[in-house]
């Protein structure tokens, strides 16, 4: 299919390593830079307002974590169909995607976003917090809750762009409506005293203006992505093939959010200053994540289109590539951090106490977050290849069941912060080596598949 914008990646065709990168490095900036900005809400609460303010933000950080990845799970079925459509060269299949995925987003943001705000405080009350903290965490997750449908768009809108290679000017988007964040942010705590009010607020305005410029993207483009509002609709078999692949994404992540929720409640019963100090490290972690995970990110789309155009040499070679600059990025940004760790969760909160917790965290994921990186990477290779269920069985059993386990069965034997952080590497570990052997089996298949069909064709000698 031809390019229809300057910012579009021929994934099918040339050289992929620089092509990976090339797709990778704009994504990753737009990752950290979403990671800072977000990031601003627990500075700027932990300088400018109390405590239980930060704490309250922090708390709330598993759980808006949690929708978070259920909303990137959900919108991984925008970007598998229309990746696989482009490589097919089907214009028709890949118009219909696009709109399918934009009405999902709309009309399936509004209603969980008017379900989040009536659960809140249900779901808050369970997380076991103190009083003082969730005084102050049921508006913060509230109003987070009003954002939800604009955040919808934006990351369905993103991976539309993403499924043609185009990771640049997602990038640009983050930038305008981060500095928008950061500096509302600022004005409604600092000066208006908003407290935990101004930082939800300054959410909502910042995810309003990058849905915003994504919409407008879209609207301008010149080929078969091209947005038009009088045609958001739900097409029968396209709402189908974003349901199969979305779906499993996003129980996947939601049962990843669940179990990190259970961890969050146990590293509750620790008070204030363990739940200030472990949102501090968890917030630098993201920042190994955002890393890393922008070669989930390209595995997914460079697959996704070389599958669709049958050229299976290339998705291994684009596997290997992309876990390759996983694991590298996330394993030296990881020590990067484990290095400077005091100075870090300084910026966060000066008190000693506050941070010695946070080290605590670090010491046990930030230096082993390649195998994460692994994890995902390996997850993003299946639901490339259109297998979205089986990894979200391998999660659900090997990362999330596990967790739960440790903390009621393992956790009780030594109740340390130590033993509680212990469950992540190994259902990385376990999730990887599953995940490892199904991906062998499928890529295995697929190659057996090119032979057989070569054989078949008939000869022009």
């Amino acid at each position: 299919m031809k390019l229809g914008s300057k910012y579009q990646t021929d994934m099918c065709h040339g050289p992929l390593f620089p092509k990976i990168v090339l797709f990778a490095i704009p994504l990753m900036i737009a990752n950290t830079m979403q990671f800072l900005f977000n990031a601003v809400d627990l500075v700027v609460v932990g300088r400018y307002g109390s405590q239980d303010a930060m704490a309250a933000v922090g708390s709330c950080g598993s759980l808006i974590t949690m929708f978070m990845s259920i909303f990137f799970g959900l919108s991984m079925g925008a970007n598998v169909p229309v990746a696989r459509y482009i490589g097919a060269e089907r214009r028709l299949q890949t118009f219909r995607s696009v709109h399918t995925a934009i009405a999902i987003a709309l009309y399936g943001g509004t209603a969980v976003g008017i379900i989040g705000c009536a659960v809140s405080g249900s779901v808050l009350e369970l997380m076991q917090l103190p009083p003082s903290v969730f005084a102050k965490a049921v508006p913060y997750m509230r109003l987070f809750c009003i954002s939800i449908p604009f955040i919808l768009l934006y990351n369905f809108g993103s991976s539309i762009l993403r499924a043609t290679g185009d990771t640049r000017r997602p990038l640009r988007f983050m930038l305008i409506s981060g500095f928008a964040k950061t500096m509302l942010n600022l004005f409604l705590v600092r000066v208006f005293h908003w407290d935990v009010e101004g930082v939800a607020t300054a959410t909502i305005i910042a995810n309003m203006i990058s849905s915003s410029l994504v919409l407008m993207a879209l609207f301008r483009m010149k080929d078969a992505c091209r947005l038009y509002v009088r045609r958001i609709r739900f097409f029968g078999s396209n709402f189908i093939d974003n349901l199969k692949i979305g779906i499993p994404a996003g129980i996947q992540s939601a049962l990843f959010g669940m179990s990190n929720v259970i961890i969050q409640s146990t590293v509750n019963s620790f008070g204030p200053e363990a739940i200030a100090g472990n949102a501090a490290a968890a917030s630098l972690e993201s920042i190994v994540y955002v890393a890393f995970i922008s070669f989930y990110f390209a595995v997914i789309s460079f697959v996704g289109q070389n599958h669709g155009a049958k050229k299976y040499k290339r998705i291994s070679r684009s596997i290997f590539y992309c876990i390759l600059l996983g694991m590298l990025s996330s394993a030296i940004i990881g020590a990067a951090i484990y290095h400077f760790d005091v100075e870090l969760l300084g910026i966060y909160n000066p008190a000693a106490d506050v941070i010695k917790w946070g080290q605590i965290r670090l010491k046990y994921l930030v230096l082993v977050y390649f195998l994460c990186a692994l994890m995902e990477v390996l997850n993003g290779a299946l639901r490339g290849l259109g297998y979205s269920l089986t990894p979200m069985i391998v999660t659900m059993i090997g990362a999330c069941v596990l967790r739960v386990f440790w903390v009621f069965w393992i956790f009780p034997h030594d109740p340390t912060l130590n033993n509680l952080l212990l469950s992540y590497p190994v259902s990385w570990i376990l999730v990887s080596a599953v995940n490892a052997g199904i991906l062998y089996w499928v890529c295995r298949r697929l190659f057996r598949e090119v032979v057989v069909s070569k054989r078949h064709q008939p000869s022009h000698a």
